[in-house]
């Protein structure tokens, strides 16, 4: 094997290992309601004042700084960021781990949906795959019924949030390195979490620091194998590989949290909303080559 696809195949797992990691790093949550009592606050918390703490030696160990230069992006980046994670994990404590990471995954549903609005991207063919998807999300959050769970609404504006945290993200690195980009998002997000919630963050106990350190140790190393993982695939591979979180939450619910599984129509959704992050990876990958 040569060595170019040794690294290909290494970014195939190191990606896919990331999506099973930030899976943990939700039921990490889960596991800890039965024997401690931690608000999604605290756990938000805990993962930015963790990841603030690791940027900063690696920051020491490289001999670098950071250079933040437009501070309304990297702000902006900052909150939209904190409101996808905030999101998400409410929708964990509320409804399913399953669901919460699903929902969480459409964000590049909502992306390429917010970019026909606002950056006149008209594509008919993604507004098709955006309806796919759609159908999806209600197969899973609403199944048979006409109304929409409440519960699940936690889940819709983790993804509706994330599309607009990778569409900052996008902007950030277009004058920034990743360090800084993390160290300003860690560093003063931690900081708004806690003037935000400063009620429901406490010094843990070791029980309660035990989860909060689980559950924020599985996120930074899926975060890390997933910067790891887009070093050697390209995005198409990455975005692809990533969405297969979808299936890893519907298959491991019942033996990892011990969840229900999942109805035949929420299998149906999961694959649309699957079948729909792949097709709009690969038509945002063939514009690219073709614009170029």
């Amino acid at each position: 094997m040569s060595i170019l696809k040794s690294r290909t195949v290494l970014g195939w797992i190191a990606v896919f290992s990331s999506a099973f990691f930030l899976y943990l790093s939700t039921a990490a949550i889960r596991w800890s309601e039965s024997r401690v009592e931690i608000d999604a606050a605290f756990f938000l918390f805990a993962r930015y004042s963790l990841g603030f703490l690791v940027v900063c030696t690696v920051l020491l160990l490289k001999g670098q700084r950071p250079v933040p230069k437009r501070y309304h992006i990297l702000a902006a980046r900052t909150v939209f960021n904190i409101l996808a994670v905030f999101f998400f994990y409410k929708a964990v404590v509320v409804s399913t781990v399953a669901e919460a990471n699903i929902l969480n995954m459409t964000y590049p549903v909502f992306i390429a949906l917010f970019s026909w609005f606002f950056f006149n991207e008209r594509d008919p063919v993604n507004i098709i795959l955006v309806l796919m998807a759609f159908i999806g999300i209600w197969l899973i959050v609403s199944p048979g019924k006409i109304s929409l769970s409440a519960d699940n609404l936690w889940g819709l504006a983790s993804g509706i949030s994330a599309c607009f945290a990778i569409i900052t993200l996008d902007r950030c690195r277009e004058d920034h390195d990743s360090e800084t980009i993390l160290y300003f998002m860690f560093g003063v997000g931690s900081l708004i979490i806690y003037v935000v919630f400063p009620d429901r963050i406490f010094i843990p106990n070791l029980q309660e620091f035990y989860y909060l350190l689980l559950s924020g140790g599985f996120s930074l190393i899926g975060i890390y194998l997933l910067t790891l993982g887009f070093r050697y695939v390209t995005a198409v591979e990455g975005a692809i590989i990533s969405s297969t979180r979808i299936f890893l939450a519907a298959i491991l619910g019942p033996y990892i949290v011990a969840e229900s599984h999942m109805s035949l129509t929420g299998w149906i959704g999961a694959a649309l909303i699957f079948t729909a992050n792949a097709w709009l990876a690969l038509r945002k990958s063939s514009s690219s080559k073709s614009g170029s």
